[in-house]
């Protein structure tokens, strides 16, 4: 490993030979649909200076590794045991470990993440925290999203956006982890200060096989986090998480609505405008809070006490759901010096995110809801969500748009049917981004979960079943739109076409 101590020699890094450069360092990842361990001599044509290789690979391909050593000369190798770990640290060295001098929050967890990491970036802007996640990467909360195409990129990726905060004065990074990400050790090398676990439900069981293998994946951020982990006791796998957590040897602090908790909602009102509930704290939490705040007087805690007596929790955002990861954020802010009164000050002003029960309505239309709900149990929260707008307001119908995603765990689609099956009046089964699945046999595969058809629409193009659903829909009707948010495409078996439900929500409402 000598040749990382003269990183500086080398002019980038990367797992994609398309990107190879003059001095670049190629490191070859094998993944689901290709190995990099293909494209040496690409890489080595294309200038790379050092390519590293797993030692497996090396074993069995010396032959052929001659030939390239003979061919070119000036491309040097490394071995690894693990390329992934090598790409990760080798990027950390190359961009001087950033990481090292910055804050980083990690949220991982099936649901929430983005919303989380959001309200985390939100609450600190003043101080200077940037944002990483499905939908980009921002600097400040003003800042328009720079795309880089995976909830959690690759390694190399990581490090280049921690170097590009730094350089910008920015000493908090808050990301969204996901267990692909883990698993595949693209977080690795880097030290999380607090890591939040949102919740964890079934999904992508396609790649991680059974529950247990999802938790253990997402459990590897605790090995990780250099403070605490911030859980939610109200969630199943709250024990699973907690034990793994302990093992790591970190400090615990909890969220909560139904559960005991360091900090809990209580007295909770949902409308149309938003959320507003009370705060309690436990006595634990309030005694760090006091001390962050160099606060610790007896009369200090009376004063605290009387605070929270009297204080009300108010955000736009909407939807159960959306309690839990707003008492997420708070708590990692507390913990952090933020004091209860700027939280109380700042938390109607906290935006929703794009694509994530995101409200478009109209004059004398119904009120449609589009969200990125695409597990069984986010279109479980997003639908009962919109339950509780109905049951506060002048509302008396629910109307759900929905199908499921190619290639992806096949189990979840019968029990997502039958989640719109009981929660809403009316659903449209559709399409969502097939791949390279037929439409129609996911639409059979989601039908396999309803047990009749009577309160059920079937139409194949996602466009035609939106404006069906929001064009017929009466003026006291919600209408959620559920499973691609943000997204403004569509992945086709041949092809990937513009399509934003937003914009084919806002057209049925013509507006």
């Amino acid at each position: 490993m000598n040749l990382v101590k003269d990183i500086s020699n080398y002019s980038s890094i990367t797992c994609n030979s398309k990107e190879v450069q003059a001095e670049s360092i190629f490191v070859c990842i094998k993944g689901t649909h290709t190995d990099g361990h293909k494209y040496i001599e690409q890489a080595a044509s294309a200038g790379a200076s050092l390519i590293v290789i797993s030692n497996e690979f090396a074993k069995a391909e010396g032959v052929f590794l001659d030939m390239i050593k003979k061919n070119y000369p000036q491309v040097e190798f490394l071995f690894s045991d693990d390329t992934r770990v090598s790409l990760a640290e080798l990027a950390a060295k190359l961009f001087n470990e950033p990481s090292k001098h910055i804050d980083v929050y990690g949220v991982t967890g099936t649901n929430g993440k983005t919303t989380v990491t959001h309200l985390i970036q939100e609450i600190f802007d003043g101080e200077g925290c940037a944002l990483l996640g499905t939908i980009g990467v921002r600097y400040k909360s003003t800042d328009q999203y720079i795309e880089l195409g995976n909830t959690t990129p690759q390694s190399n990726l990581i490090q280049e956006e921690l170097s590009k905060a730094y350089a910008r004065n920015l000493r908090k990074l808050t990301m969204e982890v996901s267990s692909h990400a883990l698993d595949q050790k693209r977080c690795h090398g880097i030290e999380f200060k607090y890591s939040i676990v949102t919740n964890l439900t079934q999904d992508h069981l396609d790649y991680h096989h059974n529950m247990e293998e999802y938790l253990m994946a997402k459990a590897e951020i605790f090995k990780q986090t250099k403070h605490a982990a911030i859980l939610n006791p109200d969630n199943e796998y709250f024990s699973r998480f907690k034990e793994e957590a302990l093992r790591a040897k970190l400090d615990i602090w909890t969220f909560a609505i139904n559960t005991n908790a360091d900090i809990r909602a209580v007295d909770v009102k949902i409308s149309q405008a938003g959320l507003e509930y009370g705060l309690e704290m436990s006595d634990r939490l309030k005694v760090k809070y006091l001390a962050v705040q160099n606060q610790e007087s007896d009369k200090a805690k009376a004063d605290l006490d009387s605070f929270l007596k009297k204080s009300r929790i108010k955000l736009k955002l909407n939807g159960t759901f959306n309690i839990y990861n707003s008492l997420a954020a708070f708590l990692l802010a507390l913990l952090e010096g933020i004091s209860l009164e700027s939280l109380l000050e700042k938390a109607p002003t906290l935006r929703a995110v794009p694509g994530r029960f995101e409200s478009i309505t109209a004059e004398s239309k119904p009120l449609c809801i589009v969200d990125y709900a695409h597990s069984p149990d986010g279109l479980e929260n997003i639908l009962k969500g919109a339950r509780d707008l109905i049951s506060n307001s002048e509302f008396t119908r629910l109307v759900c748009v929905f199908g499921c995603g190619g290639d992806r765990d096949i189990t979840k689609r019968p029990k997502m049917g039958r989640i719109a099956y009981d929660l809403a009046d009316l659903v449209y089964v559709t399409s969502d981004n097939p791949r390279s699945e037929e439409p129609r046999q996911i639409i059979a595969d989601i039908l396999a979960g309803i047990p009749n058809l009577e309160k059920i629409e079937i139409i194949e193009n996602r466009a035609d079943a939106i404006k069906r659903a929001v064009s017929t829909a009466l003026v006291t009707d919600v209408v959620v739109v559920a499973g691609k948010g943000h997204e403004d495409y569509q992945i086709l078996k041949d092809q990937t076409i513009h399509f934003d439900d937003r914009e084919h929500v806002r057209k049925a409402l013509a507006i």
